[in-house]
């Protein structure tokens, strides 16, 4: 059992409690085993060797295409729904790439209940990539800047939710009345 390396008073309701006098004896191993134990490291203490990019959050409004009103209609499931999984889906593994792509002119639903909504983790660092070369002024919107680049994903996974609903409902499942 790990032994603490350090320790603190403990505060509680406004009060300090001092910590014990006296560190617990070493248990059945001999005293320069344990010296060696406290003397190595804690996790707690190693420096963090991993970081994480830094990110900008981007607000997205993400809806369907008009020709995937029908089957969002009657595949069984809030088309809403379907968006945001298939949003999700496609963000999973997304990264924004360097260049610029100008949103695709297909024709969205003008259903605005469907549309998701959230902001969305961006490396900051192609951001500005894409800030400097393509709106200097910054006068473009964030959304704008990425949009070309993460709806067509999104919209082939609202194809693939819906081609998995289809397939689910074509196979017969035990219990159902023929």
């Amino acid at each position: 059992m790990p032994e603490a390396a350090n320790v603190e008073p403990v505060v509680s309701d406004s009060h300090a409690v001092s910590p014990p006098s006296m560190p617990p004896a070493p248990t059945s191993q001999s005293s320069q085993a344990a010296a060696g134990r406290t003397a190595t490291p804690t996790i707690a203490s190693l420096p963090r060797s991993r970081r994480f990019p830094a990110t900008r959050k981007i607000d997205i409004r993400v809806n369907a295409l008009e020709r995937q009103e029908d089957a969002l209609i009657d595949c069984g499931v809030d088309p809403a729904h379907v968006i945001r999984a298939a949003l999700r889906r496609a963000v999973k593994n997304w990264q924004l790439g360097p260049d610029f792509v100008p949103p695709a002119e297909e024709q969205r639903t003008r259903i605005t209940e469907w549309r998701a909504r959230t902001s969305l983790a961006v490396d900051a660092a192609a951001v500005t990539t894409l800030l400097r070369a393509y709106d200097p002024l910054d006068v473009l919107s964030k959304w704008t800047l990425i949009r070309g680049q993460l709806e067509p994903p999104v919209w082939a996974e609202i194809d693939a939710i819906l081609a998995e609903i289809a397939a689910h409902a074509a196979v017969p499942h035990e219990g159902d009345a023929s």
